[in-house]
């Protein structure tokens, strides 16, 4: 069905209960778009290790909100994602859960209670507009990497004096427009510094800055994640903080030192790393502070892993995270900056797809979906995990097999699931990839022009709206006109 149709449609509510679709509801479209010079010493070497071990906090049980029903269907917050096929574009598509996506904010702003805080969401993770107009509206700050991601930050209602400005490669330009709208800027390196002087003075304002620091702590996670030890490409390293110091006093009316920065890296399941990196953090304030500067901000980054093998994992959660370094927080009255992306958004979504076929090559058994690495490249990209269901009960007489999960694209590494225990699915069969919020559609590209697909969400009252447009080959055409 066109996008253009969808637009002035009114929502239905899809009930928990099964809806037959099929025949009454063909012609309906139940969508609608919401129109210094001493040199500094490694303080890590001073801090004793029993210090910086504490016991992993009790967690709790991670509950999904994409669930198997006693009848053999899937649903999202009771609506069947059957039923949601049956309406949506026949392609493949992400799904989401609105009311998922408003518990896991509030699950933070919970933990965070009695802190000075800002919950600064991570847009590269997933920039939907719609999404981050929700999230701004749920109260939280941004976290930007590009110049274009502080504009759609902007365009979605963001506070710009709560968004912060990472990367190790941000350009004059990007950082002119930081530094007119008040964004707090990272310092990533050298170059960084001085692109981050130049800035300010094209745009007469002095910029609050913070900077970032590689504590050198192992997050223990993909070694493509990873970006607080010393191999990263982020941050400064700890023996040229003072250098970076006296740069700061050197230009008292380009930049104003706020805070200090660290990220570890991402899909992190264990707190007591985020206290070791606190503590070592802690220290180089106290330090800074030494020397006269007026340090208001910890930032500890985000990076929060979540339960992909759903095989009842006990995970921690945001207030396990925040209590292991909140005494540190407040012992040195700091306002804590975290910068959560995937444990916000990546639980509220799955991507959907359509089985096109079965077939075997002697030694391994495949299914063939119309989604491929295209749509979401993680399992290619990392080797990553993540949970794959039929939406629908399998025939009673399918064989249950081990296949891989594949999609038409003409690479070997396109795979969304490798050895998988899978009921023989019919052809045209639903089938989803869980926890795909983050990271998927954020990455996804147009290899063998297959277009990027479109997006929905469960709303609060149980109907379902349309938050994406699928892009289309005319899109692609467009790129070319006139020249």
């Amino acid at each position: 069905m066109a996008a253009s149709n969808l637009i002035s449609q009114t929502p239905i509510t899809l009930p928990a209960k099964s809806l037959n679709l099929s025949s009454n509801l063909s012609h309906i479209l139940p969508f609608k778009i919401k129109p210094i010079s001493r040199t500094f010493t490694s303080l890590k070497a001073r801090i004793p290790r029993a210090v910086l071990s504490t016991p992993e906090p009790k967690t709790q049980k991670v509950q999904h909100c994409f669930t198997k029903s006693e009848d053999g269907f899937m649903y999202c917050e009771g609506v069947k994602v059957q039923d949601v096929m049956e309406v949506a574009e026949k392609r493949p598509f992400y799904l989401y859960s609105k009311p998922q996506i408003t518990r896991n904010v509030e699950a933070y702003k919970e933990a965070l209670e009695g802190l000075n805080s800002i919950i600064g969401y991570a847009i590269k993770a997933n920039n939907n507009l719609k999404i981050l107009e929700h999230l701004q509206k749920l109260g939280c700050g941004a976290v930007l990497v590009s110049g274009n991601e502080l504009k759609l930050a902007l365009r979605a209602g963001f506070d710009p004096t709560r968004c912060v400005f990472n990367g190790n490669g941000k350009i004059l330009e990007d950082l002119v427009l930081a530094a007119q709208e008040g964004v707090f800027v990272n310092i990533d390196s050298e170059f960084d510094l001085e692109n981050i002087v130049a800035a300010a003075r094209i745009a007469g304002k002095k910029v609050n800055v913070l900077l970032r620091i590689n504590p050198d702590v192992d997050p223990q996670v993909h070694p493509y994640v990873a970006t607080g030890n010393k191999n990263s490409k982020f941050g400064i390293r700890n023996e040229k903080l003072q250098w970076f110091l006296d740069e700061v006093k050197a230009h008292p009316n380009e930049l104003k030192l706020v805070g200090a920065h660290c990220h570890l890296g991402s899909t992190i399941t264990k707190v007591d790393i985020f206290r070791d990196a606190a503590v070592l953090m802690v220290n180089y304030i106290d330090e800074i502070r030494s020397q006269g500067f007026e340090i208001d901000y910890l930032n500890i980054g985000g990076g929060l892993g979540i339960d992909y093998y759903h095989t009842g994992a006990v995970l921690p959660t945001p207030r396990d995270l925040i209590n292991t370094v909140r005494e540190l927080v407040f012992s040195r009255n700091l306002n804590l900056i975290i910068e959560p992306g995937r444990s916000l958004i990546a639980n509220t979504c799955c991507f959907v797809n359509r089985v096109t076929g079965v077939k075997t090559n002697g030694t391994k058994n495949f299914i063939v979906i119309d989604g491929s690495m295209a749509e979401l490249i993680r399992p290619s990209l990392y080797d990553a995990y993540q949970h794959i269901e039929l939406v629908s009960p399998p025939p009673p007489d399918s064989e249950v097999s081990t296949f891989d999960v594949v999609g038409p694209v003409c690479e070997s590494a396109d795979f969304l699931g490798k050895d998988r225990e899978l009921p023989t699915p019919p052809k045209g069969t639903g089938l989803v990839v869980h926890d795909a919020g983050a990271y998927c559609m954020s990455m996804a590209s147009t290899y063998n022009l297959k277009m990027r697909p479109p997006e929905y969400w469960v709303e609060d009252d149980g109907s379902v709206t349309k938050i994406r447009h699928g892009e289309t080959f005319e899109d692609h055409l467009r790129f070319f006109e006139g020249l």
